[in-house]
């Protein structure tokens, strides 16, 4: 029982400093207090702090240095990801890793008749994005066109990145359409996000398509919610 209540009360003091962070009380590159102060400010131990701290920083908020002390890595800018996570996140500064889980040919005629496209065959292109050094982020499921050089991405596979592998087939996303709703982390993708299983996740899905309306992607996203943030826009800015 004492284990699970010491869980418990490092969790809430972690969700309540990843709230000050979140909500821009602690910026990026402040530094939290001591580990001595933190422990007077929740009526805890230090050992409890610390474990309050390893949490943090495996969500992605703080970065601790021995004999420095832990500072906010957050700095809460917000993503365009019109032309992907990967280009997003790296135009952001974050360093992050790729992972491919798959990559070969598929068949699949729902996602043609659903958004009425000329192919049922596709590309698919499902990729692990993880912090550098640190935890897995995201979880990308891609399909592209089944045409020209792209067709043969499963047998000479993916060297770079997706987005450069679409422009040099020619392929250029002008437009298209982003859904956006929470879903469960499932047994399997739980495994692949190091999360149990049920965990609420930003589940995104975009299409993508070039200026002439050619389909460019379909790509479903799970993204940690403690990592990502929605900027949505509406209507034109007056010139």
């Amino acid at each position: 029982m004492s284990g699970q209540v010491s869980r418990l009360k490092h969790q809430r003091i972690a969700d309540e400093l990843a709230r000050e962070i979140r909500g821009g009380r602690l910026t990026h590159g402040a530094q939290l207090p001591g580990e001595h102060a933190l422990a007077a400010r929740f009526d805890v131990s230090r050992t409890t702090v610390r474990q309050a701290l390893t949490e943090l920083g495996r969500r992605g908020l703080i970065s601790t240095h021995s004999g420095k002390g832990s500072f906010v890595t957050f700095d809460g800018r917000p993503l365009d990801d019109r032309l992907g996570w990967a280009r997003a996140l790296a135009e952001q500064g974050v360093p992050t890793t790729v992972r491919v889980l798959r990559l070969e040919l598929v068949h699949e005629p729902e996602l043609a008749e659903r958004f009425d496209l000329p192919t049922a065959e596709y590309v698919a292109v499902d990729r692990l994005r993880s912090l550098v050094d640190g935890p897995a982020i995201s979880i990308e499921r891609s399909r592209i066109p089944a045409v020209g050089t792209l067709r043969e991405l499963p047998g000479r596979g993916l060297t770079g990145s997706l987005y450069a592998a679409l422009r040099a087939a020619g392929l250029a996303a002008a437009w298209g359409e982003e859904w956006v709703e929470l879903a469960p982390a499932t047994q399997t993708d739980a495994d692949l996000l190091g999360c149990h299983r049920g965990k609420l996740h930003l589940h995104t899905r975009r299409l993508s398509r070039a200026a002439d309306g050619g389909f460019v992607e379909h790509v479903e996203s799970l993204l940690d919610p403690e990592r990502f943030r929605l900027h949505l826009r509406f209507g034109e800015r007056p010139a």
